[in-house]
C-alpha cells in the first residue's frame, strides 16, 4: 500500500546514529567480507568536503562526511563498504576491487555519487519563479 511505501522511502533516507553506523559497517563486513574487516569505531565528520569517507586502518577508525546524511541506504552502505574494505586492502588495486565486485550496488552508488558531484559543479540554471 501507498502508506508502506511512503515508511520504506523515509526509512531508507533517515540519518543514522554514529552507533547504528557502527552497528551497520560491522553487519557489512559479514555479509560482503566474512567478518574480515573490524572497525573500531563509524562516525559522521563534518570536516570533509572532498571525500565521502577516509579510514585509519591503524586505528581501525572509518568516518563519513555528513553530506552522505540523507542519501540513499544503499549508497552509505558502499562508502562504508569501500572503508571497510580499506582496512583490509590499503590502495585501489585490484584486490581492492575484487572485494567492492562483492557489493551488487557498487555500479549503481558509484554513478549516483558522481552526479552528485557534477551536480555540484554545474552553473545553478535560475529556477523559473526566481527570475
Amino acid at each position: 500500500g501507498v502508506m508502506l511505501d511512503k515508511l520504506a522511502a523515509q526509512e531508507s533516507r533517515r540519518v543514522l546514529g554514529d552507533a547504528e553506523l557502527t552497528e551497520r559497517a560491522e553487519r557489512l563486513s559479514a555479509q560482503y567480507f566474512d567478518g574480515r574487516a573490524r572497525p573500531a569505531s563509524v562516525r559522521w565528520v563534518t570536516n570533509q568536503n572532498t571525500r565521502w569517507g577516509s579510514c585509519t586502518p591503524a586505528e581501525g577508525s572509518i568516518r563519513l562526511s555528513h553530506r552522505l546524511q540523507g542519501m540513499p541506504e544503499y549508497v552509505v552502505d558502499y562508502v562504508l563498504l569501500h572503508e571497510l574494505a580499506h582496512l583490509l586492502v590499503p590502495g585501489h588495486g585490484p584486490e581492492f576491487w575484487r572485494l567492492l565486485e562483492a557489493y551488487p550496488r557498487t555500479e549503481r552508488a558509484r554513478g549516483y555519487l558522481e552526479g552528485v558531484v557534477a551536480a555540484d559543479q554545474l552553473p545553478r540554471l535560475p529556477a523559473a519563479r526566481e527570475e
